[in-house]
């Protein structure tokens, strides 16, 4: 019996490994040309230090002065002294250069597109190859390259699996941009592509406690690839809620995708706002903090978001300025090109 390991650095970069039962965790790594960080092996330097952010674990030793109790219970782990009892994620505050890892290129070709809204592009690449070979967590992203020129750009992933051969993204479509110009100008199904993956510190942890998913423009995408993965577990036994804003009304996508997950999720609802409505909007109108039920938000809960600076930035000041429970906050900031 083995088990999967998501290694998970500071700079982003995760590799995937196999873990056998009863093999320790910097084993595993060591074994797979992935070179943790370690120094006595015994459990007592604390050099291998790393945090389990989802699955099951055994530590056979701890030093008391390597993690304190309160370190342990918080998920801090040695790798040198940890096996596996279930597949799981783990990460490591040091960049995946130091660890001799590097990131991995894929190669596909476009198999469907099209354009789900006046500001968004959804694209579908068929992987060749060993399409097993890729793995990621939902919430990350990938480089990807423009086909016909020498730019990349990062998207997130909006599946939450490559395991069926493909991968989308949900790409925001700029007045003007390489990617842009080439999505609405030249993109053909079949058309080569290349993509780095996969990328990003931001991604799906155990859930433990209420979800609070704020997206912003096509921000949208890693919600999708993380709400996939939680109606594929179909045990969630925690409310989920994702508030969505844009900046207009004809921006809005994949209305239709969340809907369905109404239906797939026990306690899942989301709502949408926009900054500046046509004449014709009949929802509601102003910043996606408008959405926020400070009702919802007081049980500890994690939070989640992913889109522009300004939404995340916004999102961070008032929840540091209003009365709100205990949480931990994940964000990815979408800059632009």
């Amino acid at each position: 019996m083995s088990y999967s390991a998501a290694i998970v650095f500071r700079d982003g970069n995760t590799r995937f490994i196999e873990v056998k039962e009863n093999e320790f965790l910097m084993d595993a790594a060591l074994r797979q040309g992935v070179k943790l960080p370690v120094d006595c092996r015994e459990g007592v330097c604390a050099t291998c230090r790393g945090r389990c952010e989802s699955g099951e674990v055994e530590l056979e030793y701890v030093d008391d002065e390597a993690l304190s109790e309160k370190e342990l219970e918080a998920g801090h782990i040695l790798a040198c002294q940890t096996r596996l009892t279930s597949s799981g994620s783990f990460y490591f505050d040091v960049d995946s250069t130091l660890c001799s890892v590097s990131t991995e290129l894929f190669e596909g070709t476009v198999s469907a597109f099209k354009q789900v809204s006046d500001a968004a592009a959804l694209i579908e690449i068929k992987l060749q190859g060993e399409c097993g070979r890729l793995r990621y967590l939902p919430g990350q992203y990938a480089r990807v390259q423009v086909p016909g020129t020498d730019e990349w750009r990062a998207y997130s992933f909006a599946n939450h699996s490559a395991a069926e051969g493909f991968v989308r993204f949900l790409i925001r479509l700029l007045p003007s941009g390489v990617m842009s110009d080439y999505l609405r100008q030249r993109c053909r199904v079949g058309d080569a592509i290349r993509f780095e993956a996969p990328m990003g510190a931001f991604y799906l942890r155990e859930v433990e406690r209420p979800l609070l998913m704020v997206a912003g423009g096509t921000g949208l995408s890693a919600f999708l690839a993380m709400l996939e993965r939680l109606a594929e577990q179909g045990d969630c036994p925690h409310a989920i809620r994702l508030c969505y804003g844009v900046t207009q009304d004809q921006d809005l996508s994949e209305l239709e995708r969340l809907d369905s997950f109404r239906e797939k999720l026990a306690d899942f609802d989301y709502e949408v706002i926009v900054m500046k409505p046509s004449e014709h909007w009949q929802g509601k109108r102003g910043v996606v903090c408008d959405l926020f039920d400070q009702d919802f938000l007081q049980q500890p809960f994690d939070a989640y978001l992913c889109g522009p600076p300004p939404m995340i930035d916004a999102t961070q000041t008032w929840l540091a300025a209003t009365p709100v429970a205990d949480h931990q906050l994940y964000f990815e900031k979408f800059v632009s090109s």
